[in-house]
């Protein structure tokens, strides 16, 4: 018998994942399709709850200026 033929239709783990990424992408069409008003409706309101995580990645905290725009005037 010849130890590296294929025998069985998944053969192993390999099969698992393709069907795997099928029903995970069916999934998201049905949810997708059934939800998107909820989600589309609430899209305002979640750019504005974005602007408090904004500001804070954005100065990295309070107080990450460190007093004054130096690094500006260096060449005089």
């Amino acid at each position: 018998m010849n130890k590296n033929s294929n025998s069985g239709p998944a053969s192993g783990p390999r099969g698992f994942w393709p069907i795997l990424l099928i029903f995970a992408a069916m999934a998201l069409f049905f949810l997708w399709q059934e939800h998107r008003a909820h989600l589309l409706g609430a899209l305002p309101y979640l750019i504005i709850l974005l602007c408090p995580l904004m500001h804070l990645f954005m100065h990295r905290g309070h107080g990450g200026r460190g007093g004054g725009d130096d690094h500006h005037h260096k060449g005089d």
